[in-house]
């Protein structure tokens, strides 16, 4: 599944991928997330926010254990952030029926709309409107680098963008949910385990900085004479690396408009979208402060500490453990728990907790550590161990 899935989106001068919300790309990764419910007789879903849900079982009649996770990606991302969460819900789907298994509460595969907020600037967008988190308003108006908002791309993509919103009753199907993704840093490398469950999600938030000046010639305006936002833009990155290792979090400038954007006119306007995590809301709040001095700051998201239910995730780790202990072919036969961590990415698991929903979280080893680009990576052999510890903490809960 994941070699079918490769070639959408994918830029072939960098091996990266593109696949916004909502765009040509994304509409493609849809159909096959529809392609493969039909192939094992799933009862597919779409809600009001686009988000796409594939049902064993009938979750009107009580609420289900929901696992998968998104398929759009950042500009440039890697193969396995999003995709490997949902091909591994349907390996794992495939490993119960195998095993004769037959769920007594209903299971579903869930896909999450916009879940990197490439396009939009707004992370975990389709699980947000879901949840009320978002105001549908605010979602609508969001604009895209071409100009387009989210109300015009849902549109064209045949979607009413005023049915957007809060969701009670898609939101009362998910009992319990557990994401799978491959983990985005060194932490499983370091403990030499394939598999780990999440012990919480960091603090974490976005910021637009707006620096301004007066565009102007290049060559016939004197250094005296300029208001050139570059400058205040350029401090501005060079205090957030040396604020972050103070308040021990983590800060990155990694988006910039420069206005006009010409090489021979000076700026009239810089904008930068700063992104902070750290392991306490005060040390990020403290970090952003400081840096808000001389720039018009506004916030586009926050999520707070997700700390993940506890009797949830260590039920977990010990499935996972007895999976990992006793190999890739089933559960059972090992006694340690699993290794717990946790994460400075967010996710819509994340965004679930957060609302009330029992959610879970598990990690599958990445060799390099490196995510959000081509490099990211995954072996074969951890990956289908992460099939197998899904099947198993699914098999587990729907008990």
């Amino acid at each position: 599944m994941l070699e079918e899935l490769a070639r959408i989106g994918r830029d072939p001068a960098t091996n990266g991928y593109v696949r916004d919300s909502w765009s040509p790309a994304d509409l493609e990764l849809r159909e096959w997330f529809r392609g493969e419910a039909t192939k094992r007789g799933l009862d597919l879903r779409e809600d009001r926010n686009g988000n796409l849900w594939a049902w064993w079982g009938d979750p009107s009649r009580q609420p289900g254990v929901v696992t998968g996770s998104h398929l759009d990606s950042v500009r440039q991302g890697g193969a396995f952030d999003g995709p490997l969460g949902v091909v591994s819900a349907f390996a794992a789907l495939d490993v119960l029926r195998g095993r004769g298994f037959s769920p007594r509460t209903p299971l579903g595969i869930a896909c999450f709309t916009d879940e990197e907020g490439a396009r939009f600037g707004v992370p975990c967008v389709g699980s947000r409107l879901m949840t009320g988190v978002l105001d549908p308003g605010k979602a609508l108006s969001l604009t895209d680098d071409d100009g387009d908002t989210l109300s015009d791309v849902m549109a064209r993509a045949g979607r009413d963008p005023y049915r957007i919103g809060r969701d009670d009753e898609t939101l009362a199907t998910v009992g319990t949910f557990v994401e799978l993704h491959v983990e985005q840093g060194r932490g499983l490398v370091e403990q030499g385990c394939p598999v780990g469950v999440a012990s919480a999600i960091w603090p974490h938030g976005r910021w637009r900085f707006d620096f301004r000046g007066q565009a102007n010639h290049a060559g016939t305006t004197r250094l005296a004479d300029r208001e050139d936002p570059m400058l205040p833009f350029a401090r501005m990155v060079l205090a957030a690396r040396e604020v972050a290792e103070r308040e021990g979090v983590v800060a990155t400038v990694g988006k910039v408009r420069i206005t006009p954007n010409n090489a021979n006119a000076v700026p009239g306007l810089v904008s930068a979208w700063l992104d902070a995590r750290g392991a306490t809301e005060a040390g990020v709040r403290a970090l952003v402060t400081e840096l808000a001095r001389d720039a018009d700051v506004a916030e586009e998201s926050w999520t707070p500490v997700v700390d993940f239910e506890h009797s949830l995730r260590d039920r977990l780790a010990l499935v996972v453990g007895s999976t990992v202990g006793s190999g890739i072919g089933g559960g059972g036969g090992g006694d340690t728990p699993a290794p717990v961590l946790p994460t400075g990415a967010g996710h819509d698991a994340g965004i679930l907790a957060t609302a009330g929903v029992p959610s879970a979280m598990l990690f599958v080893r990445n060799p390099t550590g490196v995510s959000h680009s081509p490099e990211e990576h995954a072996e074969q052999a951890d990956c289908e161990a992460g099939v197998v510890a899904l099947a198993n903490v699914l098999e587990d809960l729907c008990r």
